[in-house]
């Protein structure tokens, strides 16, 4: 499998160039070049922020063809809690797991059961004190993504255990083996995602050697045909698994919350999460025992797969914990089960070395701050590449000319010629005498 397959995927005819993207992405990983988007693919963390700017949706993420689920004799849906929160007056998970089997499922297993497992085994490995603290979740792909390419240090820090998703994912094929008799092969595990990194996750895992779960659908895609199969049911199955401690993993702060310890952090959104580790990396957040991060604003329930406002979501999830139990599963013995944990470990990609060699990178080094220094400093992204140090290193990379620069091509120019050649933004006279 290709080691960077990625679910957000680029439709160029759609692309206007407009370079918004370049600007969202968080690991710099999107140029605009000849009128069009292009994505650096070991830099991509499919954290889905261009999906999520781009105003021509040039952007989207790769799911699975629903048919698919047709290639397997006993099929079973894998629904984040997220998904919950994107129906109004939900009072009972049941409607949601009953309208799955409606939709051509044969079963469907929570994902926040999952959930309440990793949360016992995260406490059981923590209070061992196996883990290098703080310990970071390692739930959201995205951001495991992104420590793999900006932050590699802090990878010992990395909680080694694999998602509620892929939890969800084993027990949910061992239960129907043992219930349908059907080889493990013939069983199909479909987790409807609200975000496209869980997709990546799915099809291309880092930790693991091979993922639990078959295909992937996204919230946005499935809900408008639940809502109609929701409004008909009259009696559902008594279906769920899992109590409020999984449900609020749908939100930040809900898998922390879930540890039972006063010394932990939640933060959501790109931006923020950046923060927090460029911190953590700065060793200024070490009397932290926990760490919970959220590439997505709210936590998952801001995915860009979704289709409510992610602070609405997070509301009718505080809502429906009303109703639940607070925890339905819980690990044998007290025990973590080798499955639980990964089979690879965490390593860091050399995307952002300039050369292998560390003198030839000392070279590039100093010769991409000259560029560097030479450029205007306004990151105003006319260039096609998200800032002035972005563009040096694509110069230093050879993928990319001084001359893409629009002030240092206006050097040759008149002052007349000048005037008219820059952006209006940058023009000294916008109106003529």
């Amino acid at each position: 499998m290709d080691k960077f397959f990625h679910s957000v995927r680029l439709d160029a005819e759609k692309c206007k160039g407009c370079t918004n993207c370049i600007k969202r992405c968080p690991t710099e990983a999107i140029r605009v070049r000849a009128g069009k988007a292009s994505i650096i693919s070991e830099r991509c963390i499919d954290c889905g922020e261009c999906i999520r700017i781009c105003p021509h949706h040039a952007k989207r993420a790769q799911t699975d063809p629903f048919n698919k689920i047709l290639e397997y004799k006993y099929r079973i849906a894998l629904p984040a809690p997220t998904l919950y929160g994107q129906f109004n007056n939900l009072e009972d998970v049941d409607y949601v797991l009953t309208a799955m089997k409606s939709l051509g499922f044969d079963d469907a297993f929570e994902v926040s059961a999952g959930a309440e497992l990793i949360s016992e085994a995260t406490r059981i490995m923590m209070n061992s004190g196996q883990l290098k603290r703080p310990v970071i979740s390692s739930a959201c792909p995205a951001v495991c993504r992104l420590i793999r390419v900006r932050f590699p240090k802090l990878i010992p820090h990395v909680l080694p255990l694999t998602s509620p998703m892929e939890e969800a994912g084993r027990i949910a094929r061992e239960e129907a083996v043992k219930k349908t008799g059907l080889k493990p092969e013939e069983i199909g595990v479909f987790f409807i995602t609200p975000c496209p990194a869980k997709i990546t996750a799915a099809k291309s895992p880092i930790c693991l050697d091979k993922s639990n779960i078959n295909g992937a659908f996204a919230i946005k895609d499935l809900y408008p045909v639940l809502f109609q199969i929701m409004d008909k049911i009259e009696e559902p199955e008594p279906m769920k698994k899992s109590g409020l401690i999984g449900v609020s993993w749908a939100g930040s702060g809900g898998e922390s919350s879930a540890l039972i310890r006063e010394q932990y952090l939640a933060a959501d959104g790109i931006e923020n999460v950046i923060k927090v580790l460029e911190q953590v990396e700065d060793e200024k957040l070490n009397d932290l025992d926990f760490i919970e991060l959220n590439a997505c604003s709210g936590g998952c329930v801001g995915g860009p797969l979704t289709v409510e406002n992610p602070y609405v979501a997070k509301a009718r999830i505080q809502k429906l914990r009303k109703y639940l139990p607070v925890s339905c599963n819980h690990l044998e013995k007290g025990e973590v089960p080798e499955e639980m944990k990964w089979t690879k470990p965490l390593e860091g990609l050399s995307v952002l070395r300039l050369a292998d060699n560390v003198i030839e990178a000392m070279t590039r080094l100093n010769e991409l701050n000259e560029i560097h220094s030479a450029l205007p400093g306004l990151d105003c992204g006319t260039c096609g590449a998200p800032s002035c140090r972005a563009l040096a290193e694509d110069i230093v990379r050879g993928t990319a000319s001084i001359n893409d620069c629009v002030f240092r091509m206006g050097e040759n120019m008149d002052d007349k010629e000048r005037e008219s050649f820059m952006p209006a933004p940058f023009r000294h006279n916008t109106q003529e005498e």
